[in-house]
Formats: structure tokens, C-alpha cells, sequence
């Protein structure tokens, strides 16, 4: 029996998602076709900006609607998180409970998740896919960029902004993802490893459960009371706090150097950038009280915060050591920012490229011996 039922995740959050805009079906073959065309046209820009080379293929992008984008989510769930808590389970025998608990426990997280997957469906644009289901020929490519057709049509009409550049700036910062995952083979594996470390450091004892549940309790209301939140935090062990800390570096880079790819390709590819990313910005940080609740519950915030302060690290070190430098960071783990790095970036600079100079060896001694 499963800890979550992935079929109840999934009609769940497809019966509560929002239908996307109204677009005539020419409109929408035509959008669809001009993603795909713009996710390949992207991948020389920023093969060329970055120098960055994929070690594997890379063909259009996967175009989904909101339904589909929680469906791949799902699989991508699916393939971390079930090796995990059969972990778990094996470790902690008996810990589940009986049978029928554990079935009515599965469901109730399977629409928690669907729901939870809804909501972001509907303000997604694209994402890179990191988990997907094994191919028993191995034959599929370990990683799949999507990017999701409605909301990046809806985005483009709220912001009142031209739809062609704001496809091709979209491509640009989820080809960024892409290039990142497949240029360098051992981050793929350092974020799965580090999210199982992350989840296996939870201690699921009772008594620990509901003093998180507690603490869960109070995130909300703190929320709900206007100050800042989010259920990540609420259920952190230390040792987890240790390991999200490494994780939410890696992904604040590699969100940072998204937005910074993004904008810095130049307005000779889209001409309209400086106006897209003014506007846009605007639509990121939110309006409404449910929304910026729904945000802070989910460590949405986070993330935004994490847009900034990786995107300021990587033009603080490009600027300062050019763009080849820069790109040490993707040599090893041992290259990664940490996070007080990516807040200090001269830090990084000392540590990486400006070590500190070995001593000159020693004079032979060449008294005479008294």
C-alpha cells in the first residue's frame, strides 16, 4: 500500500485546476508551434552566452497544458518520493499502521498534493524536469523541459506585452535549467541525493509529528495574522535545516542564473526585454491576500527571494571575473556557492578562484654543522 495515492493526486488536482484563457484553436496551434521553434532557437543563445555545451541531446521543448503539467509532476513525485517512504517504512515497521489507515492516509495526501499541484498549475510557464520515470529501453533523455502553453498565453495578455519576445525570454530562462542539468552530469544526482538526505533526516515519531503539526498550526496562523511563514520551515529537524541550506543554494543559483541569462542575451533577441522584465516583476511579487497566503504557506516566497539574490550573485562574480571564471561553479559540489557565499560573493571569488598562495619552500639549510 502506498503513503500517497498518486491517481487521487492526480484527478485531484486536475478537477480543481482553472481552465486556462480563451484561444481560438488556430491561435493555439500557432503558439504551441512557435514555442517548440523558440525552445531550439534558444538553446544557441544561451549555449553561446553561457559556453556552456550539453552533454546530451536536446530537442524542443515538451508543450503541455495545466492538466498535463500536473500529471508530469506527479511522476516526478512519484519517482522520488516512493523509494523514500518505502525506506521509511521498512525502518519503522508497524509505524503506518493498519491497512485501512493507511489507505484512507494515502488518499487524504493524494488530494493534498493534487491540490496543492492545482494551484501552481495555473502559474507555471515552464519548468525543466528533473525526475521522470525510468525508460526500460533507456533510450529517453534523464531530464524533459516544459513549458506550459495556457499560462504562458495568459501571462503575455496580462502584461500587455509582445508575445513573441516574451516566448523567447521565457525559453530563454528554462533553456538556462536545461543546459545547466545536462552540461554538468553530477548535479542532477547531487539535488536528488541531497532532497533524499533532506527527507530521510525526518524523524516520524509520534510525539516529533505532532509537535511539527503543532508548529504547522502556528505557521498558518502567523499567516493568516500578516507575518512570514511557511510550512517548510515548520517541519525542519536541525540536521534538515543543514541540508535544505545546501539545497536552497544550488537551486538560488541555478534560479538566479536563469533570470540573469534571461535578461542578459540582450535586446538584439528580445527587443522588448527591459519592459517584459519591469512588468513581469510586478506579476511575480503578487497582489492578492489569498494568493500571497497560499504563496507563503507553500515557501513560494522563498523562491522568489531566491530569483534575486541568485541573479545578483552571478553578475557581482561575472562582472568582476568574466563569464569562464564564473562558470567554476559548476565544476564540483566543492565549487557550489553556499548560501552565505551567494550573499557575499567576494567570499566565493576568495575561495574558489583566488585561494590562498602556497609558501615557497624552504632554503636548504647551508651552515656548516658546528
Amino acid at each position: 500500500m502506498s503513503f500517497i495515492d498518486w491517481d487521487v493526486a492526480v484527478n485531484t488536482g486536475v478537477r480543481l485546476v482553472r481552465p486556462g484563457p480563451q484561444v481560438e484553436l488556430d491561435e493555439a496551434r500557432a503558439a504551441v508551434l512557435q514555442l517548440r521553434e523558440l525552445s531550439v532557437t534558444a538553446q544557441r543563445h544561451v549555449r553561446e552566452f553561457t559556453d556552456m555545451h550539453s552533454l546530451e541531446p536536446a530537442g524542443p521543448a515538451v508543450i503541455v497544458d495545466r492538466p498535463g503539467w500536473i500529471r508530469a509532476n506527479v511522476d516526478g513525485f512519484r519517482v522520488v518520493l516512493e523509494p523514500i517512504l518505502e525506506r521509511l517504512a521498512a525502518t519503522r515497521p508497524g509505524a503506518a499502521g493498519g491497512s485501512l489507515a493507511t489507505a484512507v492516509g494515502s488518499r487524504v495526501t493524494g488530494v493534498q498534493l493534487g491540490a496543492v499541484l492545482s494551484y501552481l498549475a495555473g502559474r507555471v510557464l515552464g519548468q525543466y524536469e528533473l525526475f521522470l520515470p525510468p525508460d526500460p529501453e533507456g533510450n529517453a533523455p534523464t531530464g524533459r523541459l516544459t513549458l506550459v502553453a495556457p499560462n504562458i498565453v495568459q501571462a503575455e495578455r496580462e502584461l500587455d506585452v509582445d508575445p513573441r519576445d516574451f516566448r523567447m525570454w521565457v525559453c530563454l530562462h528554462e533553456e538556462t535549467h536545461r543546459t545547466q542539468f545536462t552540461s554538468t552530469p553530477w548535479l542532477r544526482d547531487y539535488v536528488q541525493e541531497s532532497m533524499r538526505d533532506f527527507l530521510l533526516a525526518s524523524d516520524l515519531d509520534a510525539s516529533a509529528f505532532l509537535d511539527r503539526l503543532r508548529a504547522a498550526g502556528e505557521a498558518v496562523a502567523e499567516v493568516v495574522r500578516g507575518g512570514e511563514a511557511n510550512l517548510i520551515d515548520a517541519f525542519q529537524t536541525p540536521e534538515q535545516s543543514e541540508i535544505l541550506d545546501r539545497v536552497t543554494a544550488v537551486m538560488t543559483l541555478a534560479e538566479g542564473h536563469g533570470d540573469y541569462v534571461m535578461d542578459a542575451v540582450g535586446p538584439e533577441v528580445v527587443p522588448s526585454v527591459a519592459e517584459i522584465r519591469r512588468r513581469f516583476q510586478r506579476r511575480r511579487e503578487g497582489v492578492g491576500t489569498v494568493d500571497r497566503i497560499i504563496r507563503q504557506l507553500l515557501g513560494l516566497d522563498l523562491k522568489m527571494k531566491q530569483y534575486e539574490e541568485g541573479a545578483a550573485f552571478v553578475r557581482a562574480v561575472v562582472a568582476r571575473v568574466g563569464m569562464a571564471d564564473f562558470n567554476r561553479v559548476w565544476e564540483s559540489p566543492e565549487t557550489l556557492p553556499t548560501l552565505q557565499e551567494i550573499r557575499a560573493p567576494e567570499a566565493w571569488i576568495s575561495r574558489v578562484l583566488q585561494p590562498a598562495a602556497p609558501l615557497p619552500p624552504a632554503e636548504p639549510d647551508t651552515d656548516p654543522a658546528p
